[in-house]
C-alpha cells in the first residue's frame, strides 16, 4: 500500500530531478557559449526553491553582465529557450554571473525595507522606480514577508512596484 507521504516524496523527487535536468541543460549551453566567446568561467548549479539556478564565476565576466544587468537578462532568456528546446517545458531558471544578481538582491531587500517602513509610517502607497522582472520579484517577496501587499503597475520597460499600506 502506498501512503500519501510516499506520493509527496515521489513528487518532490520528480520535481528535483526535473530542475536538476534544467540546470544540466543550461550548464551545457552556457559552457558552449563561454567556449565560443573564449571566456573562462566556472559553473555552479543548484536548485533554489522552485527553480534551477546556475551561476557563472570567473576573472572578468563584466561583459556578460552588461550595464544594469541587461546582457545578463538576455543570456538568461536565451538559456531558458535552450532548456525549452530540450524539454518542451517553460523554465524559470535563474542565471547569475559574478554574483551580480546576488548583490542586486541584497541592495533591493535593503531598499524594500526602507520603503516598507515609509508605507507604514505615512499610511499611504509608496511607488518605486521602474525595475526589471527579477528586481520586482525581489521587492514583492520582501513586502509579502513584511506582511504588506504590493502590486506592479505600468508597462514594460517602465513597470514598477507600488507598496500598499496596512
Amino acid at each position: 500500500m502506498v501512503s500519501d507521504q510516499d506520493d509527496v516524496t515521489g513528487a518532490e523527487t520528480g520535481r528535483l530531478a526535473r530542475l536538476e535536468r534544467e540546470g544540466d541543460i543550461a550548464a551545457d549551453y552556457l559552457e558552449e557559449l563561454l567556449d565560443i566567446a573564449d571566456l573562462d568561467g566556472d559553473l555552479d548549479m543548484d536548485v533554489e526553491g522552485d527553480r534551477a539556478a546556475v551561476s557563472i564565476v570567473g576573472a572578468d565576466l563584466s561583459q556578460l553582465v552588461g550595464r544594469d544587468g541587461e546582457v545578463l537578462d538576455a543570456l538568461q532568456e536565451l538559456t531558458r529557450l535552450a532548456v525549452y528546446r530540450e524539454t518542451g517545458e517553460r523554465s524559470r531558471l535563474m542565471l547569475d554571473i559574478s554574483g551580480f544578481r546576488a548583490d542586486r538582491k541584497a541592495e533591493l531587500e535593503e531598499l524594500a525595507a526602507a520603503k516598507i517602513a515609509e508605507a507604514r509610517e505615512g499610511k499611504s502607497a509608496v511607488s518605486l522606480t521602474p525595475m526589471s522582472p527579477f528586481e520586482r520579484k525581489v521587492v514583492h517577496d520582501a513586502v509579502a514577508a513584511a506582511g504588506l501587499s504590493s502590486e506592479s503597475e505600468g508597462v514594460e520597460p517602465r513597470r514598477y512596484v507600488v507598496i500598499l499600506p496596512d
